[in-house]
């Protein structure tokens, strides 16, 4: 009998241990929460700062955002107006190329329209190599390394643009 007054005993103080463990676990945690709320004037003052700032923060980041869609779309429209004059040019070579190789007639109004218009970006690269001929049709070799070197200077400009566009970070 006594084995079970000493374990009822320990049980009973055991039970008190942790409903004492509890009640200062509460009281504790009820007071750290009281001042957490409470805070004292400066902490106040120092969360009000920090809120200051962070809404400052994003409200650069909106404006900085804003700009640079502005210049992505600048960019963005002035890469196409870009493209499609390359894109007409390189349209425009590949028939006076085209027209080369046929062996169209030099006094025909459209090949003499072609030319005329082509001649200011043909000229550069006029008689740079010889075009092989055979028959009245000619390879006009000097007209594919035009399209080469303005698909080049076609991409260059693109990629200059993409780099104008891209955001720039600090490291």
């Amino acid at each position: 009998m006594e084995d079970r007054t000493v374990a009822d005993d320990e049980a009973r103080r055991l039970a008190q241990h942790g409903a004492t463990a509890s009640a200062v676990d509460r009281d504790v945690n009820a007071d750290i929460a009281e001042r957490a709320e409470r805070g004292t004037a400066a902490e106040a003052v120092k969360l009000d700062g920090v809120a200051s700032d962070m809404r400052s923060h994003a409200i650069d980041e909106v404006a900085g955002t804003g700009r640079d869609l502005d210049r992505s779309r600048f960019f963005a429209r002035a890469s196409q107006v870009i493209d499609y004059l390359f894109s007409l040019l390189y349209g425009l070579l590949a028939i006076r190329l085209v027209l080369s190789l046929i062996g169209a007639r030099t006094s025909n109004g459209f090949v003499q329209f072609i030319d005329a218009v082509t001649n200011p970006f043909y000229g550069l690269f006029h008689g740079i190599v010889s075009s092989p001929s055979s028959g009245g049709h000619t390879l006009a070799v000097p007209i594919i390394i035009a399209l080469i070197v303005y698909a080049l200077l076609h991409a260059a400009i693109n990629g200059f643009l993409r780099m104008l566009v891209h955001r720039k970070t600090a490291v």
